[in-house]
């Protein structure tokens, strides 16, 4: 195995590509490169099995690059009653910190009240979750007077503001670490290739025996042999679980019930602090966060159910009405559409109940892993907090099932990412992207032609290179999208600067870079729905 520490790994395309070509007999293959995915490979591949992975687009492409940037225990689903869910996710919160300090960070919420019973409710729920915590909590919970609410939220509505609560979650880099997550399974001597879908299963005696996938670019196919085979692909299960159905004699029932999780994002002049504002009921019952991040404010998130499963969903224009009206309620300046900056959407693959009235809300974020007669193991669900729980889970279930060998236990509970620096160094997510990112990897990126050279407030040559030869990027999406997050923060930023971007990727990579669909994304991503 590779230490994941040493220097950066090239991911040159032609030579991913020749080791998926080699007849190697696989103990395990996942397909899907999203958290789960990606959480899946490096715990197998860290614990010594032969391990391949490949996704149909970019790592992260899906819901994984889109969601609310936290790491949370989830308060809501503490007043769900949902401990046990509460209670892991709390833990696993203080191992991705810790694993992935220059990716993930500590940050302080504030709870505003309106009127007087808030304060006492809702602190004495949040006490609840720091007991919860234990050990693994971030910092105490606080009850705020007036004066302290408005000094932790100086644009908050003063009217009628009567105190708060303050309590403590993290934040994240969702895509950069899922991109640390690949990289460093690699370290760990798996084998990963985006671009790669897996076009069918391949079946012997009524059973899986691998897959066959094909390379985007250029079409070429690939037969991948593996004793067990993990379907990792989000809100898309269901069709590899159909076909797998379909080639066995046994028809399937779906799975997942999508949501869909709209967010705003606008600049930190509507709330210029580096605490977080969470509302934990609207006027429709969700809950609303106001959320700092790499120098803009994220507003959000929407929860409205899909039946359509798009790579690039649109918001619908009341969702982001409703983002927008509700800001105004607890905002002193209430951003108008003319403010916003991006609107990015991510399905959730939420699991359907036995009885569906088609209400997301009351659909239970806990992950679901299934093996099917024909030995495919699906795993769904679930949130990026616990991503390494539900790898953990999973390969669990491929032991009892006879798929893998037990092997060695899980070593990822204190597995540093690649990238990071000694434990509790942490960086201030919530100011600015750049260099912070790559952590104890930083000076291997100044040191490519192009360090001096800015394409956008923190974004250089030098760091779109570094893209291409050691974080799989191909396109002008990937960099702008997932290795970089311009695309979050500012669609017509991106816009500006793809161009530099793509001349950049056709010196590195020889193959078209796909501008013009970024451009007509990243006017996707700028436009307010009328």
């Amino acid at each position: 195995m590779n230490d994941h520490s040493a220097a950066p790994l090239p991911t040159v395309r032609s030579a991913l590509l020749a080791r998926l070509a080699e007849p190697v007999a696989y103990d395990l293959a996942v397909i899907g490169g999203g958290a789960t995915g990606l959480g899946v490979a490096l715990d197998a591949a860290a614990r010594g099995h032969r391990v391949v992975l490949v996704e149909s687009h970019d790592f992260a492409k899906g819901t994984s690059s889109r969601a609310t940037k936290l790491v949370h225990g989830g308060v809501r689903y503490l007043a769900q009653g949902n401990i046990a869910l509460v209670r892991e996710a709390l833990h696993e919160r203080t191992t991705l910190l810790h694993n992935a300090p220059h990716l993930a960070q500590p940050l302080a919420f504030v709870m505003p009240s309106y009127k007087f019973w808030e304060t006492p409710f809702y602190g004495v729920g949040l006490k609840m979750y720091d007991a919860l915590a234990g050990k693994a909590g971030l910092g105490a919970t606080e009850f705020l007077g007036r004066a302290e609410a408005l000094r932790c939220l100086p644009t908050a509505r003063p009217d009628g503001l009567k105190g708060g609560v303050k309590y403590w979650d993290g934040q994240f880099d969702d895509a950069r670490l899922a991109l640390a997550l690949a990289r460093t399974a690699a370290a760990q001597g798996a084998l990963l290739v985006n671009y790669c879908p897996a076009r069918e299963l391949i079946h012997q005696g009524g059973k899986v025996a691998g897959l066959v996938c094909e390379d985007a670019e250029t079409g070429q196919r690939f037969e991948i042999r593996a004793r067990c085979v993990v379907n990792a692909t989000g809100v898309w299960v269901d069709g590899l679980r159909q076909q797998d159905g379909e080639a066995t004699g046994h028809p399937v029932r779906a799975m997942v019930a999508p949501s869909q999780g709209v967010h705003v994002v606008v600049d930190r002049e509507f709330l210029p602090s580096d605490h977080a504002l969470m509302v934990p009921k609207t006027a429709d019952g969700r809950v609303l966060f106001a959320v700092p991040w790499l120098g803009k404010l994220i507003l959000g998130t929407t929860d409205s159910p899909r039946q359509d499963l798009a790579r690039e969903p649109l918001a619908l224009r009341e969702e982001v009405a409703f983002i927008l009206e509700e800001s105004a309620r607890y905002l002193r300046r209430a951003p108008t559409a003319a403010d916003v900056r991006s609107i990015w959407v991510g399905l959730r693959p939420l699991v359907k109940p036995q009885e569906d009235d088609g209400n997301t809300k009351a659909i239970s974020r806990e992950h679901t892993v299934a093996v099917g007669r024909s030995g495919l193991v699906t795993v769904t669900g679930g949130k990026w907090t616990t991503y390494r729980a539900m790898a953990e889970d999973v390969l669990q279930k491929c032991v009892e099932a006879g798929l893998l060998t037990g092997g060695a236990p899980s070593r990822t509970s204190d597995l540093p990412v690649v990238g990071a620096p000694t434990a509790g160094v942490q960086h201030r997510l919530c100011e600015h992207q750049g260099l912070h990112s790559y952590g104890t990897e930083a000076a291997a990126v100044a040191a490519l032609p192009g360090a001096g050279v800015e394409l956008a407030p923190g974004l250089t040559e030098a760091m779109v290179r570094f893209a291409v030869r050691h974080e799989y990027a191909r396109t002008v999406e990937d960099v702008l999208a997932r290795r970089c997050r311009l695309l979050f923060l500012d669609a017509r930023q991106a816009a500006q600067v793809a161009p530099a971007v793509a001349a950049l990727l056709r010196e590195e990579v020889g193959t078209d870079p796909q501008l013009e669909a970024f451009l007509a994304l990243a006017q996707q991503y700028a436009t307010v729905p009328a």
